[in-house]
């Protein structure tokens, strides 16, 4: 079976962290050794603005002031990603998209479209206090400033949530939803004991 999983969560939640480790694990137990596809839109993001024209201008713009970029340009760069990369036999990890109730339903399109079965959401669940604390201390260039590290722990419960609550309800998927305040093997833990694809 392929697995297709969307890994979803505050910043500083470690949700790229428990990405990859499932990523391990699939690889491990996958044994036609499939190559898994793995979509990662912030690092995507952080190239995208180091580029010179008027869209990267714009982006580099909301992306100074701590602000959500728009759904049309997330969209774009996980469906690229899809259109030019992804294999038939490919597992499919999703690490911090959507971020947008918006994109969460431009998503479904391409999982029906790719007829992608039984995809799971991973839900990280931390609190703002928790999210602060790990983004200022892992340093990043964007994570420097408080006032910004707020404002896009705000624009989560604002835009983000809403798409977790879609997938909550939406029958065409499992969403796990684990608590992201333990020990980094715990949470891994947490999210194979509900993951029944894991192995």
């Amino acid at each position: 079976m392929l697995h297709t999983v969307i890994f979803i969560g505050r910043s500083g939640s470690g949700k790229g962290t428990q990405a990859r480790l499932l990523c391990e694990r699939i690889s491990k137990f996958d044994e036609d050794r499939r190559q898994i596809l793995y979509v990662e839109t912030g690092e995507k993001f952080r190239q995208f603005i180091r580029g010179e024209n008027f869209s990267r201008d714009m982006a580099r713009e909301v992306n100074d002031s701590g602000g959500l970029q728009p759904s049309f340009l997330a969209c774009w760069m996980w469906s690229h990603m899809l259109i030019e990369e992804l294999q038939p036999d490919m597992h499919l990890v999703f690490d911090g998209t959507p971020r947008s109730l918006e994109e969460a339903q431009v998503l479904s399109t391409a999982i029906s479209f790719y007829e992608r079965e039984t995809p799971t959401v991973v839900y990280i669940n931390v609190s703002n206090k928790w999210s602060e604390e790990r983004l200022l201390s892992r340093g990043r260039r964007d994570d420097k400033s408080l006032a910004k590290i707020n404002k896009r722990l705000g624009w989560f419960d604002d835009k983000v949530l809403p798409a977790i609550e879609y997938y909550k309800k939406n029958p065409m998927y499992k969403l796990i939803e684990v608590d992201g305040e333990q020990s980094i093997e715990k949470v891994a833990s947490d999210i194979l004991a509900q993951y029944e694809y894991a192995s």
